[in-house]
């Protein structure tokens, strides 16, 4: 299995929504952007599979290190053999990679967030940089689309907490603000033990609308002169949103069971968003 190989077969297995993005892409950057995502599926999974806080570190340490080879152009990993061409294709930053093993190794220390200012600087670190970079990989020209790229990874990281609200309980973890929980009378008991509430309902729907809202705040900032250049992004995006979709007709029902949508039904809004940005494209030209 080459290195390239490795990360397509990464990605594919997850059956996460950014695969799905990735089709539409010419070779070069459905590469790098599969690489990308294969890197954060790594260190991802070191937080995730070991229960021993020392172990996982040591792991993620030999990722930084890592980074550091890749960077001087001796990588050994799979994933960061496969990422060498991108780094130089894409001028990608050393800072952003080592800014993801932060954001991961956040998980190993901290399982609770006091405000909303604590979880929004967690979800830059696994979920915006994670926009910048691929921002970069799929090209722009005006600087506001960093900042659409930011906004976007905060927007995707806080659909995730909504729908992962069940399983992350279940790993006594609790992303929702603690000050969100009293201000809704929502005790963690409730989400550790799976009791739904109406307060609970709401609490969720006040989560859904900030989603939506830094959504909006990400469209709003894309310049249309990168938006072709950004399709991936938005179709992936809009693959979220579907599922945040789904989350509130179940009526924010996520502490029991993941609400998620099928393959079809994200390649069906993949293939719809794609087809609808080549028609906006054509029409702003």
């Amino acid at each position: 299995m080459t290195p390239q190989e490795y990360c397509q077969d990464k990605a594919a297995k997850s059956g996460s929504s950014f695969y799905y993005s990735f089709l539409f892409l010419p070779e070069n950057k459905r590469n790098a952007i599969t690489a990308l995502y294969a890197f954060c599926r790594e260190v991802d999974d070191v937080v995730d599979n070991h229960s021993n806080i020392d172990i996982a570190r040591v792991k993620l340490n030999w990722w930084r290190s890592e980074i550091e080879r890749l960077f001087s152009k001796k990588p050994a990993h799979p994933v960061a053999i496969a990422l060498q061409p991108a780094i130089s294709e894409f001028n990608l930053d050393k800072d952003y990679f080592l800014d993801i093993i932060t954001g991961m190794e956040m998980d190993l220390t901290k399982s609770r967030y006091n405000d909303f200012n604590e979880l929004s600087d967690y979800c830059y670190h696994v979920a915006s940089v994670v926009g910048i970079l691929s921002a970069g990989i799929f090209g722009y020209k005006d600087e506001k689309t960093r900042e659409y790229a930011i906004k976007l990874g905060q927007a995707l990281q806080l659909i995730n907490i909504i729908r992962d609200v069940g399983e992350d309980a279940k790993r006594n973890r609790i992303y929702l603000p603690q000050k969100e929980l009293e201000k809704f009378s929502v005790s963690e008991a409730d989400i550790l033990n799976g009791v739904e509430t109406e307060q609970f309902y709401q609490l969720m729907a006040y989560q859904a609308d900030r989603a939506d809202k830094y959504y909006q705040q990400a469209m709003d900032l894309l310049p249309d002169s990168d938006r072709s250049r950004q399709l991936a992004g938005v179709i992936m995006a809009n693959v979220y949103l579907g599922t945040l979709s789904k989350i509130k007709t179940s009526g924010y029902k996520t502490l029991k069971s993941k609400i998620s949508l099928g393959k079809l039904r994200k390649l069906w809004i993949a293939w719809r968003t794609y087809r609808k940005e080549i028609k906006y494209t054509r029409q702003a030209q």
